[in-house]
């Protein structure tokens, strides 16, 4: 195969397309850095310099964040900067903490806020944040200017609502508000889903055509269609990997990085997730960049995608632009090139195979890539360019090979599986750190009496909360031994982008539990059908939360109680008098072990031998009865 530059095509001659930006990163959407916050330094530090620092590890361009709703959004909730209408706090939640350390260490990362849910209030009683849309704007609007007034961070993009449909009246709306709170920096990106319907809408709206800068498009298999091409917009695949990340993963990783462009013309694509900072047996575990899951034991290990990314990230810089070249190899495989405009130039070779590189979705149809020799001819100003070749394998340094362009001339012999950059800068490396700390279980006997002293409104170590947002409280109401606690804090079920639970629950522990001895104190606010629960064997999580089954040991305001196998209440084992009082603290003790299970309220037992029909395990959890205030202290779990 041959290759002629101008930049690089395999027809004669071709021009530098228009300015593009080239972004790749990664984004922690979805709740999927839960627990990166609370891992020790000096490895979370290790983590976020592996992520996010310039020539050292994945040096990513582009971080997008959630803007929490109290919803669900695969793998947990984030809380609302506004859980109520009149209720404003911008230091909930971690994403103000990432996005700083992001910046921290690369000042010029681009930074994206998009909405999965929102809060009930926005709805109106209705699951929709369309039928008020200067409310669902002021919303959206305040986090950024929040972000700015709190944390002096400035968003970059903003979307609309993953996933789901779009309103054009809201997005022109959203640009109103925008402009007329002095954001017109703030881009607009939709509509996250797929490219059409936005894209055939802006071809006969003229005004949506107008105030949409970016068409963003979800798992676009490296392909596009013509009314998206015909806006002349910029196109990203807004969100796309979402691979287990092992070999596969990185080859999947590797093969979209370049055809998204070279198939497609985007110009940015963006991995979900981050980094598997999330309990690995909820939905997609381990579907990051990295992995760091064990903020209990320091332990994290640094995947194959990292270094993938790096191949792009290291060697290019957002504003670079993009060589208008077919980028196809003749015997399978793809190559991309780029320049910032002042002479330095990159190009990334990939040649992944097609059991090598299947992304989770979409399907793949079977291709073949075979071991071949490419020639590459610069022209123009790359005549007599020196290149430096980093590879997959040797990615230890700037040059494992360097390359003398003879007469605007060079090849390379490529084998299959393989990532090439070649590129005139002089930067780039492979940061390492030493090894961290071996993987440990979860702790088998775990307390937390939420003293820490943290802020209230932040959240606890280890626990994720699935549906319900739980928050440090300061109780200053009659608390006695009780001063600082952990309450459930959403009253009304937002409008949710999955199928959240008609509970609030947050799950804690490790997922092979079978044996454990669970106690908590237990305090409910509701006066009339309030009521809680701790619970152990939980074996769903995330976006099949509604369908948790386990053992739910329940106690309610009017005085009763209620053992159950599942979340939702209705497969009920034992039922009866508690005598349990709203707004009195209690104390609950849940029994597991093998098939039987008991239960005590205030160190006497109040149910036992309940007979379970099988041995099943998972995490242990506490949670309340509906959208409702409640407060939890004193937390134990022994397992065994």
């Amino acid at each position: 195969m041959t290759s002629n530059f101008p930049g690089i095509s395999s027809s004669p001659m071709i021009s530098v397309m228009s300015a593009i930006q080239l972004a790749w990163t990664h984004r922690l959407i979805w709740a999927t850095s839960r627990l990166l916050v609370n891992y020790p330094e000096p490895y979370r530090s290790q983590i976020l310099d592996y992520l996010f620092m310039p020539n050292f590890g994945a040096s990513l361009h582009i971080l997008k964040v959630e803007i929490g709703g109290d919803g669900q959004s695969t793998d947990g909730t984030e809380p609302s900067h506004m859980h109520y209408e009149n209720d404003e706090n911008y230091f909930r939640g971690y994403e103000w903490w990432l996005m700083k350390e992001a910046k921290k260490r690369n000042p010029n990362i681009k930074l994206i806020g998009l909405p999965w849910a929102f809060p009930g209030w926005i709805g109106r009683g209705q699951n929709w944040p369309y039928n008020h849309p200067d409310v669902t704007a002021y919303y959206i609007v305040s986090w950024i200017l929040g972000a700015k007034q709190y944390h002096n961070l400035d968003i970059d993009y903003i979307g609309i609502w993953n996933e789901r449909s779009f309103s054009s009246k809201y997005i022109k709306l959203l640009r109103y508000t925008l402009d007329k709170q002095g954001l017109q920096r703030v881009r607009i990106i939709a509509s996250d889903n797929m490219w059409e319907p936005i894209s055939f809408f802006m071809m006969f709206d003229c005004e949506l055509h107008q105030v949409v800068d970016i068409i963003g498009a979800h798992y676009p298999g490296t392909r596009t269609v013509p009314n998206a091409l015909a806006t002349q917009k910029k196109l990203w695949a807004s969100e796309d990997y979402s691979t287990f990340n092992d070999e596969v993963g990185a080859g999947c990783w590797a093969r979209i990085l370049n055809q998204n462009y070279v198939n497609g013309n985007m110009t940015s694509t963006i991995a979900w997730n981050l980094v598997a900072s999330y309990y690995e047996d909820l939905p997609f575990g381990r579907d990051g960049l990295m992995t760091a899951q064990e903020p209990w034991s320091g332990y994290y290990a640094v995947e194959g995608p990292i270094w993938i990314t790096a191949h792009t990230t290291q060697f290019t810089h957002p504003g670079w632009h993009y060589l208008q070249v077919d980028g196809r190899l003749e015997h399978g495989g793809s190559y991309v090139a780029l320049t910032d405009g002042l002479g330095n130039l990159t190009i990334i070779i990939e040649t992944m195979t097609y059991r090598h590189s299947q992304c989770i979705r979409p399907p793949l149809l079977p291709f073949i890539v075979l071991p071949q020799k490419a020639t590459f001819y610069l022209k123009g100003s790359f005549v007599s360019k020196f290149l430096c070749v980093s590879h997959l394998l040797h990615f230890f340094s700037l040059c494992f090979l360097s390359l003398q362009v003879h007469e605007g001339m060079f090849s390379l012999n490529l084998d299959v599986d393989e990532v090439y950059t070649l590129t005139t800068l002089t930067t780039g490396r492979k940061g390492t750190y030493p090894d961290p700390p071996q993987s440990k279980p979860f702790p088998s006997n775990y307390k937390d009496d939420f003293n820490i002293r943290n802020p209230p409104f932040s959240e606890a170590p280890h626990f994720a909360d699935q549906t319900g947002v739980f928050e440090y409280f300061v109780n200053t109401s009659d608390p006695g031994d009780h001063i600082f606690t952990l309450r459930q804090v959403v009253v009304q079920r937002p409008i949710t982008w999955a199928s959240d639970a008609d509970q609030a629950i947050s799950i804690i522990g490790d997922f092979k539990w079978v044996n454990v001895s669970i106690t908590c104190d237990v305090y409910i606010e509701h006066l009339g059908n309030g009521g809680v629960f701790i619970a152990g064997r939980v074996n769903n999580g995330g976006i099949y939360v509604r369908h948790s089954k386990g053992l739910f040991f329940w106690v309610f305001a009017d005085g009763t109680y209620q053992v159950t196998g599942d979340l939702s209440g209705k497969e009920v084992l034992m039922k009866g008098m508690s005598g349990v009082r709203a707004r009195v603290w209690h104390t609950l003790t849940l029994n597991l072990k093998g098939s039987s299970a008991s239960g005590s309220l205030n160190g006497y037992p109040l149910w036992e031998n309940v007979t379970l029909s099988e041995t099943s395990h998972g995490w242990a959890a506490i949670g309340t009865r509906s959208f409702e205030f409640a407060q939890f202290d004193n937390f134990h779990i022994e397992a065994s």
